[in-house]
């Protein structure tokens, strides 16, 4: 993907109405009093991502699901991304979604202490840092693989693993 291709993405989930969602009768209704990070269930990368933000997030502020999950697969398209070839994690906060750096900035910071150190990578120019992440995005099943079957949550997070 072309950075000149991400930056619609990013346009159009900023501008999107803020709990947007709740208005498309395509996406089911979830509770979104807490911040959602949709996530490539079966990237080894992205899953790893995700359980490192669920150990790490002992105040249990987040919610996850799989972008693979009728939940996930309704939010991508409810904003315009592509429910099977996955270009970014979503974080959803607040009623907004963040993409590719601004979701990993985001997650990092409201983790808080010294991984909000993190969110420095918003500080790269945005057309470098968006061809960074679209290239470790488009190679990341070969870079770190690929699980044949979505991630299953142990016990420590998969109260907070909605559909």
């Amino acid at each position: 993907m072309s950075v000149a291709a991400s930056e619609p993405m990013a346009r159009r989930l900023a501008e999107a109405r803020a709990h947007s969602y709740r208005d498309d009768a395509e996406v089911p209704r979830f509770p979104d009093d807490k911040p959602l990070i949709v996530f490539d269930g079966v990237c080894v990368l992205c899953s790893g991502f995700a359980r490192y933000v669920a150990r790490h997030d002992t105040a249990g502020r987040f919610r996850f699901t799989a972008a693979q999950s009728p939940l996930g697969m309704a939010l991508f398209r409810h904003y315009g991304l592509d429910p099977v070839n996955y270009e970014t994690n979503l974080l959803l906060a607040e009623g907004r979604a963040y993409g590719k750096l601004d979701a990993f900035a985001g997650i990092m910071t409201r983790l808080g202490g010294i991984k909000r150190a993190a969110r420095l990578v918003r500080l790269l120019p945005v057309r470098m840092g968006e061809w960074l992440y679209d290239r470790v995005a488009l190679n990341r099943y070969a870079l770190f693989g690929r699980s044949e079957s979505c991630v299953v949550p142990d016990a420590s997070w998969r109260d907070r693993v909605i559909g």
